[in-house]
């Protein structure tokens, strides 16, 4: 699976850092999401799958391979 995030939509919300903090983090000064890696591991894809679901401006796509 491969992790796409679009930066112009993201608010700055966090979700996705609390759902899967070893894949998204945000910049320091505005906020918005960055990926960490953009190909999760086995065990990190619970965490990007429910980050892309709860993410409020649908910013996070996931493109299964």
């Amino acid at each position: 699976m491969k992790v796409l995030i679009d930066q112009d939509k993201c608010v700055g919300s966090g979700q996705c850092v609390l759902a899967a903090p070893e894949v998204f983090d945000q910049r320091d000064e505005d906020g918005i999401a960055i990926l960490l890696t953009d190909s999760p591991t086995e065990d990190q894809l619970a965490g990007v799958r429910q980050a892309a679901r709860i993410c409020p401006a649908l910013a996070i796509e996931l493109v299964e391979a």
